[in-house]
C-alpha cells in the first residue's frame, strides 16, 4: 500500500472592524486577544494540540495552523478545514472577550495570501520523501510543475499594476516569491525551502518543503493541489526525468505566466527555446497519468486510488476549461475560476471597472472563513461549491488525530498530560512527560511517522496517573 504523509500550514489575515464609537484594534491587538485563552492554557502562543496539529502566532501576527501528519487525501481535508474551525472559535471568543470590555468590534480571518499594504503570507505544503533521492535535483525537476501549477489551483486575485491599471490573476502568490530553489528562510522567498529539516529519521527522509502555494477555499482545489504535486513528486522518485522544462527564470516565469488566463504564457527554457504554461502542464499530467496507470499494474495499493483518480480528472478538466476560454464548467471546484465568476457577475450587475474598490472588497470576503459571512462559505452552504468534507468530520478532526500516523500517539499524549493536569512538552517528533528538568528517560522520540502504536508512549500516559 502507497502511504505517503503530507501536511498544510496556513497563515491567516487577521483583522477587526470596531462599531462607531468603539475603540479601533490594530492587528497585533486583536492577535493577542484571539490567542489570549490558548497562553492562558498552555502559557504560551505556539502549541500542539490534542488533534495533534501546532497552532501557533507566526510573525507579522498571523495565526497559523498547521495540520497533523496526514496519508490520505480526504483525511488531510478534514484537518485543514478543522483549522480554520479552531481559529474561527478562537475569533468568536475574542469578540465575546472584547464585548465584556465594553468593544464592539467584529473579528476577521482571511484564509488568502496578500492583504492591502501589499505583504504575503504563506500557505505551505509539506512531502515526506525519500533520503534516498538528492532533494535539490527533485525540487529543480519540480519547479516547471509548480510555477504552472496555478493555473489549476490559484486562490484568483484582482492585481494593481505599478502603472495603476488592473488585471485578474491565477495567483496571489506569484508576485511574491523571490527565488526557486534555496535554504534560505529569511533572505529570500524561495518557491521550494531545501532546508535539511526533516521531523523524522533523518537517515530515511527528507521533507520537500512548498512555499510557493495559494491557500485555497474549495475542498476540491485544496485536493487538487496535493493530489497533482504528491503525483509528480511520486514520478520524480521513480526515475522520470523531466529537466528537458528546466525554466530560464522561474521568477520572472511565475509572474507571467499569473497573468495570462489562457495559459499561453511563453516560459522561457532553461536550454534554449521556450514553451506555453499550458504545454508544461499538459506534459506533466501526461507524465502523471502514466506513472498513476504503471503502479496500478504493479500491483502498488493506494487506499484514496478513487480520490487521486477524480483529481487526474478534474487536472484535465481544468486545463481543457482554460484552453476554451470558458471557465463555466470548473467554477464550483477551481478557486480562481469560481471567485472570477463572482467578480463578473458584480461587474454586470452594477456595471462597475475591474479595478471598482467594490470588486476589491468581494475578492478579499471570498477568503472570510465565517460560516454564513464569507462568500466562499455562503455559497458552499448552497451548493455552489463542491465540498468534499462535512461538518461532522471537520468537527470531529477539530478534536482528533489522525489515527493512522503518529500524530494518533501525540494527540492522545496531549489529551492525556491535559485531562491529568501534568507537566509536558511537545514537537512534531519528541514527546516529553514532566518539567523542563526532567530526565532523557521521560522523553520519546518517535522518528517513523507511520508509527501508530509504541510502548514507550503508552508508559509515558500511564505515569500521568501518578500525577492525579
Amino acid at each position: 500500500m502507497i502511504r505517503r504523509i503530507v501536511g498544510i500550514e496556513t497563515e491567516f489575515g487577521i483583522t477587526s472592524v470596531s462599531a462607531k464609537g468603539s475603540r479601533a484594534l490594530g492587528a497585533d491587538e486583536i492577535a493577542r486577544f484571539l490567542f489570549r485563552p490558548i497562553v492562558e492554557q498552555f502559557r504560551s502562543s505556539n502549541v500542539f494540540l490534542g488533534n495533534g496539529s501546532r497552532l501557533y502566532l507566526d510573525v507579522g501576527s498571523h495565526p497559523e495552523f498547521a495540520t497533523a501528519e496526514c496519508d490520505g487525501l480526504r483525511q488531510l481535508i478534514a484537518h485543514d478545514r478543522a483549522g480554520e474551525k479552531i481559529v474561527d472559535d478562537l475569533a468568536v471568543d475574542a469578540e465575546r472577550t472584547l464585548a465584556e470590555q465594553g468593544i464592539d468590534a467584529k473579528v476577521f480571518l482571511f484564509k488568502n495570501n496578500t492583504d492591502s499594504a501589499g505583504h504575503s503570507y504563506g500557505c505551505h505544503e509539506n512531502y515526506l520523501v525519500d533520503r534516498s533521492n538528492v532533494l535539490r535535483d527533485v525540487a529543480v525537476e519540480l519547479l516547471p510543475f509548480l510555477v504552472t501549477r496555478q493555473l489549476i489551483c490559484g486562490a484568483g486575485k484582482i492585481l494593481t499594476e505599478p502603472d495603476g491599471s488592473t488585471t485578474y490573476c491565477f495567483s496571489q502568490r506569484a508576485e511574491h516569491m523571490w527565488d526557486g530553489v534555496s535554504s534560505a528562510t529569511t533572505r529570500s522567498r524561495p518557491m521550494i525551502n531545501t532546508r535539511d529539516e526533516p521531523h523524522a529519521d533523518s537517515k530515511r527522509f527528507r521533507r520537500m518543503h512548498i512555499i510557493v502555494g495559494d491557500s485555497n477555499m474549495i475542498d476540491a482545489t485544496t485536493m487538487l493541489k496535493i493530489a497533482s504535486t504528491r503525483l509528480v513528486l511520486e514520478l520524480l522518485e521513480s526515475g522520470v526525468s523531466m529537466s528537458h522544462l528546466a525554466i530560464a527564470n522561474p521568477v520572472r516565469a511565475i509572474r507571467e505566466v499569473s497573468r495570462d488566463l489562457g495559459g499561453g504564457a511563453e516560459v522561457a527554457l532553461a536550454g534554449g527555446g521556450t514553451a506555453t504554461a499550458m504545454a508544461i502542464q499538459r506534459e506533466f499530467l501526461a507524465e502523471a497519468e502514466a506513472h498513476f496507470a504503471r503502479s496500478e499494474e504493479a500491483g502498488d495499493e493506494r487506499e484514496d486510488r478513487e480520490d487521486y483518480a477524480a483529481m487526474l480528472d478534474l487536472w484535465r478538466r481544468a486545463l481543457d476549461a482554460i484552453e476554451s476560454g470558458d471557465f463555466s464548467s470548473i467554477a464550483a471546484e477551481i478557486d480562481w475560476a469560481a471567485k472570477l465568476r463572482l467578480i463578473r457577475a458584480y461587474q454586470e450587475k452594477g456595471g462597475l471597472e475591474l479595478g471598482d474598490p467594490k470588486l476589491a472588497q468581494v475578492d478579499l470576503a471570498f477568503h472570510d472563513i465565517r460560516q454564513g459571512r464569507g462568500i466562499a462559505r455562503l455559497l458552499e452552504a448552497r451548493g455552489q461549491l463542491v465540498r468534499i468534507t462535512s461538518d461532522e468530520e471537520i468537527a470531529a478532526a477539530a478534536e482528533t488525530p489522525p489515527q493512522s500516523t503518529r500524530a494518533k500517539l501525540r494527540g492522545a499524549f496531549i489529551s492525556a498530560a491535559q485531562e491529568a493536569g501534568a507537566e509536558f512538552s511537545v514537537d512534531w517528533v519528541h514527546l516529553k512527560s514532566g518539567s523542563g528538568t526532567s530526565t532523557v528517560a521521560n522523553t520519546v522520540a518517535l522518528l517513523d511517522p507511520f508509527v501508530t502504536e509504541d510502548e514507550r508512549v503508552a508508559d509515558l500516559i500511564a505515569g500521568f496517573a501518578s500525577v492525579t
